[in-house]
This record gives structure tokens, C-alpha cells and sequence, in this order.
């Protein structure tokens, strides 16, 4: 389980072709987004209802073999202030638990405001509240994994601006 450090050094450890997830873990769901093999665009795929650890691990290697994921970017609610709090040591421990079961990388990538940013959009866009429940937590997942493929680019240009 890596920082969202060095995004670049990140993807490049991964085996060609291999995709990444964008995980938006809350209480009682995991948003899950997937990326395309050039690391482009992150598409919102499945919200998945959280049981109990190893069932929702189960579902998630599955999906990930499924997909032909490498490595799973975990969005890490940290608070307005830089501070973490429970929500991100609950974040971290789900981390922790999952290593052992499966060798993907793990990256933490900042998700402040992704919830809101995504519930506004949805607002703008005049979606029932029924609607908003549906798919919020798979688009916050998305948003999440855009925000590191963004980074991920704008790091690879700033290295050498013929990578990515």
C-alpha cells in the first residue's frame, strides 16, 4: 500500500494491459470505477452492497479478476484540515485486510469532496433522490480514479512529455 506519491512509478510497475480500479469504500457500499488500458478514463462500473469483510473482498477479487485489474486505487476520506479520521483508519484498515488476500497494489488517493462534488452534478442534473442513492457511490468511485489518471498524465508530461 503505497501514498499517492509517485502515481507514474505506480502504473509503470504494472504487467501491460492491466487495468485499474477507483474504490469509493463507505459504510454500506463500495463504489467501484474502471479504468481503460491506456490509463485514460475511468468509467463508473457497479456499486456494491458491503456485507462483511471477506464476503465483500471475494466480490472485489472476483470483479477484479473479471477485469483484468493490477491495482486498486482506494479513495482516503481525509478531512477538510489534512487530518484523518475514523473514515480513513477505517479506509486504511480495509487496506491492510486485503493485502493478504490479494497481491494487487493498493494506492490511497485523496477523495475530499468527491461525494459532494458528484451529489451536486446530480442535483444539476436533476436526479431523484432515488437516483442520487443509486449511483453515487460507483461515480465517486469514478471521480476518484479520474482525479489520479489526471495526475498520473500531468506527472508522466512533467517527466518526459512523450510518456502517456
Amino acid at each position: 500500500m503505497t501514498e499517492a506519491e509517485d502515481p507514474v512509478a505506480f502504473v509503470g510497475a504494472l504487467p501491460q494491459g492491466r487495468r485499474l480500479f477507483g474504490l469509493d469504500l463507505g459504510t454500506k457500499t463500495i463504489g467501484i470505477a474502471l479504468s481503460d488500458e491506456r490509463f485514460l478514463i475511468a468509467t463508473p462500473l457497479i456499486t456494491l452492497p458491503r456485507v462483511k469483510f471477506g464476503k465483500d473482498a471475494a466480490a472485489l477479487i472476483e470483479l477484479a479478476d473479471k477485469h483484468g485489474v493490477g491495482a486498486y486505487v482506494l479513495g482516503l476520506p481525509i478531512n477538510m484540515d489534512g487530518s484523518e479520521g475514523p473514515r480513513a483508519q477505517s479506509t486504511r484498515a480495509f487496506a491492510r485486510n486485503l493485502a493478504p488476500l490479494d497481491s494487487r497494489p493498493i494506492m490511497f488517493w485523496d477523495e475530499r469532496l468527491s461525494t459532494a462534488a458528484v451529489t451536486r452534478t446530480l442535483l444539476e442534473a436533476d436526479a431523484s433522490r432515488r437516483r442520487r442513492d443509486e449511483v453515487v457511490d460507483k461515480l465517486a468511485a469514478s471521480f476518484i480514479l479520474q482525479g489520479f489518471l489526471d495526475r498520473l498524465h500531468l506527472s508522466a508530461r512533467a517527466d518526459d512529455p512523450r510518456r502517456l
